[in-house]
């Protein structure tokens, strides 16, 4: 991609999956129950996404709103039958009742999923410590990317945790790609392209009229015209 931002949508239907494709993302999140936050799509509704489109899909592993697993070998069984059904990326996160990350979770659920890429998602801006989670998940097998918004009230309350921690790419508990998302607006872009920013991740914000609406193809043109440019600005 040179030095082209990696987009990613949010789909919940193959609708979804297909107008995000066609306005240009990257890479697609599924997720369903956006009410809860984002939960683990059916694996019936994964494998008619991943005929629909051909984009790398990260698929959340998640079973209750909040970073405690409600039923941990359950969530193992279903990462198991999405990965027979073809799924080789996902998104996953766990946290102690502490705000520590809970890594026992964590590891378990990667072993029903040996050899695949995965995200640490947004579990990292509700940590008592956010430090310490990058160094305790540092070197997991497949872990490339960590989405954050840099605080739990998203974004615009995060800007200087972004920027703090994106200037420490690439030391110790650093290395994976930091995928921005919660709350983005299409005004900070520029400002977070400038900081060195290279991953968008967004939702409600390509659809119409929230969550109970389809993701539509024209806002996501918006966004990939954007980021490209702020891109371009940037290099």
């Amino acid at each position: 991609m040179g030095n082209r931002a990696i987009f990613e949508v949010i789909a919940t239907s193959a609708e979804d999956a297909v107008a995000a494709a066609a306005g240009g993302a990257d890479r697609l999140e599924l997720a369903g129950d956006m009410a809860a936050d984002g939960l683990t799509p059916s694996v019936e509704e994964f494998a008619r996404i991943r005929a629909a489109v051909h984009l790398p899909l990260r698929v959340m592993l998640r079973d209750r709103d909040g970073f405690q697993p409600r039923d941990l070998d359950g969530l193992c069984t279903t990462a198991e039958r999405l990965r027979a059904e073809g799924a080789e990326e996902f998104v996953l996160g766990f946290l102690t009742p502490d705000g520590g990350v809970d890594l026992e979770a964590v590891r378990t659920v990667l072993s029903a999923i040996p050899g695949c890429r995965w995200t640490f998602h947004r579990a990292l801006d509700s940590a008592a410590d956010r430090a310490a989670v990058r160094a305790a998940i540092d070197g997991l097998p497949g872990l490339d990317t960590v989405l954050t918004a840099g605080s739990p009230k998203g974004v615009a309350c995060g800007l200087d945790v972004l920027a703090s921690e994106t200037a420490c790419s690439g030391q110790p508990g650093y290395g994976p790609q930091i995928l921005v998302g919660g709350g983005l607006k299409a005004h900070q872009v520029a400002g977070l392209r400038a900081l060195g920013v290279e991953g968008f991740h967004v939702g409600g914000m390509v659809r119409g009229g929230g969550w109970d609406t389809p993701v539509d193809t024209g806002l996501v043109q918006q966004w990939r015209r954007l980021v490209d440019a702020e891109v371009d600005a940037a290099a």
